[in-house]
């Protein structure tokens, strides 16, 4: 076998291997945010589960009906509480799979960028006269999109940046909400 063969051949075997490691790696972060989520659904239905239970055995004690309405705000609060701590837990589960998945995409991006200039370098010492202006013309197609991705990129962070403080400012304010009209109905009762 010659080298040139040798050589593409072991380009080949390269490609598949990173081809392969990215597969796997893209498989690992879905699986482990999947994990997360069933992990966390477990444990909220787990916890709402008791506390029903215990909500039940409360309002079953209840003899006065300003205590009923008491209780029925604290419950109230509470699952709203509840509903919105499990809102973030998700939305951070997603965030964090997102950005992990967003850096793989980028990684291999680089590297693709990086190999295809690598193989115009090579093929720029073989190639006959006049062949240097159509490599250098796609090196430059390269490095402008390698240019777009990395401004896509960055836009695209600065939005999920912007996404995450708008929903925790959100749930911040809803349990806020949801608290004030609590104390406001505990204080007509």
């Amino acid at each position: 076998m010659s080298q040139i063969q040798q050589q593409a051949q072991q380009q080949f075997t390269d490609f598949a291997t990173e081809n392969v490691e990215t597969y796997l790696r893209f498989a690992r972060i879905g699986l482990d945010s999947a994990e997360r989520l069933v992990k966390l659904q477990l444990e909220t239905a787990k916890t709402t589960l008791e506390e029903s239970a215990r909500a039940a055995q409360t309002l079953a004690a209840v003899r006065d009906p300003q205590e009923a309405l008491a209780l029925r705000s604290k419950l109230t609060e509470t699952g709203v509480d509840q509903a919105s701590v499990y809102s973030r837990h998700v939305y951070e589960i997603a965030s964090q799979a997102q950005a992990a998945l967003s850096q793989l995409v980028e990684e291999r991006t680089t590297a693709f960028n990086r190999n295809v200039v690598a193989g115009l370098d090579r093929f720029v010492k073989t190639a006959p006269a006049g062949a240097d202006v159509a490599v250098a013309a796609v090196k430059s197609t390269v490095q402008a999109t390698a240019a777009a991705v990395d401004s896509l990129t960055k836009a695209a962070k600065q939005v999920a940046d912007f996404a995450d403080a708008s929903v925790k400012a959100a749930s911040t304010a809803t349990s806020d909400a949801v608290k004030a009209a609590a104390k406001k109905t505990a204080a007509a009762a």
